[in-house]
């Protein structure tokens, strides 16, 4: 098997061919891969100045009966990037040797060790017998609109989304008896604060504003229940 180099858009000096051939060992490539059908090594040139550190770029391509390696790195010159691949190629047929001798048997778990080691194997008992395992239950999960629903939670058969200006109290009140309704969300014009005006008995109205505290705890009692006050 020989080496075979080549150049993208770019002359390929024969004294780097040379270096090439005495960089990359055969037999020291055949002792981790004995099956290697072929060996590329392409160098390209970047013509932007800018990447003088990266102008040069060694692309090395190993093909065997198993899965194709290919180890690439770039640096100011081609031998140095050469040496950057050349590393990054031993470092991966090492990675695979190890994986090829591991599946041979070396290191190879028992049976009985499996249950132990591997999460969530297969148990067996003393007779070898399969050990049934009850499946989990599984949980339903419901999502609508932005909330994510698991089990028989709470569903949210609706969700909007307004956009409003800033308004007074007057104003708010304004337009919640032009909607007819029985309360109205509203961006306070002088807290620039979320608020809601909100009719309580006869033509009495209670307003609710809410402020805004990144020290405040996370526990449950907000203002959800205070409409009815």
């Amino acid at each position: 098997m020989d080496i075979v180099v080549k150049g993208r858009k770019t002359e390929v000096p024969e004294r780097f061919r040379k270096h090439v051939a005495e960089k990359l060992k055969l037999d020291k490539i055949q002792k981790f891969d004995g099956k290697v059908i072929s060996l590329d090594v392409e160098v390209s040139k970047e013509p932007n100045p800018r990447q003088a550190d990266r102008a040069a770029r060694v692309e090395i391509t190993l093909r065997s009966r198993g899965p194709v390696i290919r180890a690439e790195a770039a640096a100011g010159d081609p031998y140095a990037a050469l040496d950057l691949a050349t590393d990054k190629l031993d470092t991966q047929l090492r990675k695979e040797h190890d994986k090829r001798y591991s599946r041979r048997g070396n290191g190879r778990l028992s049976a009985a060790t499996v249950g132990e080691v591997v999460p969530d194997a297969a148990s067996f008992n003393g007779d070898g017998e399969l050990i049934p395992t009850e499946p989990e239950p599984s949980v339903p999960t419901t999502r609508i609109g932005s909330l994510e629903v698991q089990g028989e939670g709470p569903l949210v058969v609706r969700e909007k989304t307004h956009v409003a200006a800033p308004m007074t109290l007057d104003q708010a009140l304004y337009e919640m008896e032009l909607v007819g309704h029985d309360f109205y969300l509203f961006v306070d014009s002088e807290t620039k604060e979320p608020s809601v005006v909100y009719r309580r008995h006869a033509y009495d109205y209670g307003v609710i504003h809410l402020r805004t505290d990144p020290l405040a705890s996370d526990e449950a009692g907000g203002a959800g229940g205070a409409l009815g006050g």
